[in-house]
């Protein structure tokens, strides 16, 4: 599984071939949470409040970068590292 993004110590990773509907693992400080892709909004887990904004936030921000990613993980095992919210 790797890891396509790190931003304000919040650790966003894909797996390869995972479950619909499109999603990111996301990890903060040792909770841990499934984001939706669609919406950014968690799916499964939990996520402190402000880190669990920041994360929605960003989801928004890199949509397509992260369908496109979503798309590789599940056809040919490649992804590739997403730029944080303000790079």
């Amino acid at each position: 599984m790797p890891t396509i993004a790190i931003f304000y110590g919040i650790i966003i990773q894909m797996f390869f071939e995972d479950h619909d509907p499109p999603h990111v693992h996301a990890i903060y400080s040792g909770a841990k949470a499934l984001v939706s892709i669609s919406s950014g909004e968690v799916i499964r887990g939990s996520l402190p409040k402000k880190q669990a904004k920041l994360v929605k936030d960003w989801v928004q921000l890199r949509h397509a970068e992260l369908m496109e990613n979503w798309h590789h993980a599940q056809t040919d095992g490649r992804c590739f590292r997403i730029a944080g919210p303000n790079d």
